[in-house]
């Protein structure tokens, strides 16, 4: 019995992709086949771990493949699978409708994309590869049947908008997708994907590494006589198994593409194998951009799980921490319950263990490639370290390893970045601290200030500029004997005259008490600094204290943060304050002082790239008194 076909519209977005594919320029088609080989290999991933979990259904397991069937006559190809199947629903959930995949954003990072080779690489990343099939196919067709269900469910679309699904009661187990394929392109044979040659192509180059059986569908001749058999194309064994030796490099770069949907190559492969009274082999890769979403709260993460080869999960987060979710790769233990759980993954020794070694692993990869290829550690850092940058808040285990592994921007050189093993190094004698400038940008860090007196004395400073920066630099115990200290906190003592200091402290005692009484709404003190040069004023924070940018982040995240009143400092060697200072002193006109006053402490805001709390007050008090100058 066959249902009535029901023609259903494909969600807008999901119209816009499908005419993306079907007026394809990209160059490289061949991929449409590598994105179903990926999807039925899944599937057969799934049956398999499902027939684990649940006894009772009546599957058979023994024979689990994927096979590619072309008709150069009909110019049609078919790729089936004897997989976990879909039911009605997830097909409509999975195909009609596909905003869950991310599609929004592949359509804009699309229309952003300058050549048709740059925007190929975005389908495998946003994981939309079924579409891909309409850059080769007018009409495709899929016949699916979940595993332990009675009827299945047949999919038609030509890809112009509308879709047609019915039940059918005759689908075996799995899924197929069969396509007709676009007519041929007389003057370019490299297409034609109802050549076996070609199929087998694809398939050693793309495929090679899936556990699962490939069979294609072959002529053999026979005494004469020209038969059809099943021939298995890729060689099926599973890439961490293998010796690294043996392995080309070039198939690693394969594997890493088919289980991340990354199209550029990877930066670093690391293979690891554990052996002795617990066993595993992991390969894990360290991708050459990062993805688009990686500072996203709702991305998944993580690495593939199997247990002797057999696949048990995607985006295992129990083996790589939040800090490194950027590390793509696999991880096959031994002696692991087939029916583990993420609650019970949580829980495990082993799983514990592993993730420490591997972790290890990976941090010390790193550090190799920065002793050793500066310019791939380059590449790494620039792309993931404020993600990195993050462990040293939740991994204290390994907080001076990352310490070694982060670079900063630094005012000792304008264009490369410094390490603090390198930056400790060139500390003069007798520097305790590893002085640092915590800012939204470079440029605005630069023209602070707070740096006048470090630069005139040539003390090195680190610029950070990443959001991180703000937290993890108050909550560490320094490096290397050596303790992080802000040049916009606390006070610093550049090794200035102390008697000079006193006379000063008298001379402006007087004028610094009057200023803190005056400005007691808007700061919690008024002193002379010892960090300025050519600048009258700066704001500085108390040790402890919040920054100003760690405030708006809390804010912006919805966090309520108590205001806190920084110190305003003034240079007794600007002629503004030793103005204001004889003006003071000689009694000079209350009113007139207090504008001052207000136009110091906004000065000191606006330089630090600070906002003011009455923009409008304070640019008449400043036309008034520049009027009166003139």
């Amino acid at each position: 019995m066959t249902t009535p076909v029901e023609t259903l519209e494909f969600q807008a977005e999901a119209r816009q992709l499908l005419q993306l594919m079907v007026h394809s320029i990209y160059s490289n088609k061949d991929t449409f086949l590598r994105e179903l080989i990926s999807n039925a290999s899944d599937a057969l991933d799934k049956l398999r771990l499902e027939s684990y979990r649940d006894k009772d259904l009546a599957v058979d397991t023994s024979d689990l493949h994927i096979e590619l069937e072309a008709d150069r006559v009909e110019r049609t190809l078919t790729v089936r699978d004897n997989g976990i199947g879909m039911s009605r629903d997830e097909v409509v959930a999975l195909i009609g409708t596909i905003a869950k995949s991310g599609t929004a954003e592949f359509l804009r990072k699309l229309k952003e994309s300058k050549d048709s080779a740059a925007s190929q690489d975005l389908i495998g990343q946003f994981g939309v590869g079924f579409y891909s099939s309409f850059m080769v196919a007018d009409h495709v067709t899929l016949l699916t049947r979940k595993a332990g269900e009675a009827t299945g469910t047949r999919w038609e679309s030509a890809g112009e908008g509308t879709y047609t699904i019915e039940t059918v009661e005759d689908a075996p187990q799995g899924t197929s997708v069969t396509l007709k394929l676009k007519p041929e392109d007389t003057e370019d044979h490299l297409f034609d994907y109802t050549a076996e040659w070609k199929l087998r192509e694809i398939v050693t180059r793309y495929s090679d590494f899936i556990t699962w059986p490939v069979k294609l569908e072959v002529e053999r001749k026979v005494e004469d006589e020209t038969t059809r058999e099943f021939e298995t194309v890729n060689s099926g064994k599973a890439l961490w198994a293998r010796s690294k030796d043996e392995v080309p490099a070039e198939e690693y770069t394969e594997f890493y593409k088919h289980i991340s949907r990354d199209w550029n190559d990877p930066l670093e492969t690391v293979h690891v194998r554990a052996e002795g009274t617990f066993e595993y082999q992991a390969l894990l890769f360290l991708p050459s951009k990062a993805p688009y979403d990686l500072f996203m709260r709702e991305r998944k993460r993580g690495v593939q799980l199997y247990v002797k080869r057999v696949f048990i999960m995607d985006d295992c987060e129990e083996l790589m921490p939040e800090y490194l979710r950027f590390v793509k790769g696999v991880v096959d233990a031994q002696d692991l319950s087939l029916n583990v759980s993420r609650e019970i993954l949580q829980q495990d020794r082993q799983i514990q263990l592993m993730r420490r070694r591997l972790v290890k692993r990976v941090l010390s990869t790193v550090k190799t490639m920065q002793a050793d290829a500066p310019e791939k550690y380059s590449t790494f850092w620039s792309e993931f370290g404020p993600a990195v940058k993050e462990g040293l808040l939740s991994d204290a285990e390994n907080r001076e390893t990352i310490l070694d592994i982060c670079s900063f921007a630094s005012t000792h050189d304008d264009e490369k970045p410094t390490t603090l093993a390198d930056y400790v190094e060139r500390l003069p004698e007798g520097q305790e601290h590893i002085y640092y400038m915590t800012g939204v940008s470079r440029s605005i860090v630069e023209s602070s200030p707070h740096l006048e007196a470090f630069r005139a004395k040539g003390l090195e400073v680190l610029i950070l500029t990443d959001g991180i920066d703000e937290m993890w630099v108050d909550a560490g115990e320094g490096y290397r004997g050596k303790t992080f200290q802000s040049v916009a906190k606390g006070e610093v003592d550049l090794d200035q005259d102390k008697e000079e200091n006193k006379e000063q402290d008298e001379e402006f005692g007087p004028l610094l008490t009057w200023l803190s009484e005056n400005l007691t709404d808007s700061v919690k003190q008024v002193r002379l600094s010892s960090r300025l040069t050519t600048s009258p004023a700066c704001l500085v924070g108390e040790t402890g204290d919040l920054t100003p940018t760690l405030e708006k982040m809390y804010r912006a995240m919805g966090q309520p943060v108590p205001a806190v009143k920084r110190v305003l400092e003034l240079n007794p060697e600007h002629s503004l304050v030793t103005g204001m200072r004889t003006a003071f002193a000689a009694g000079g006109h209350e009113t007139e002082l207090g504008e001052t006053a207000e136009l110091l402490y906004g000065m000191a805001l606006l330089a630090e790239g600070g906002e003011l709390p009455d923009p409008a007050k304070f640019t008449k008090v400043l036309a008034d008194r520049l009027a009166r100058s003139l």
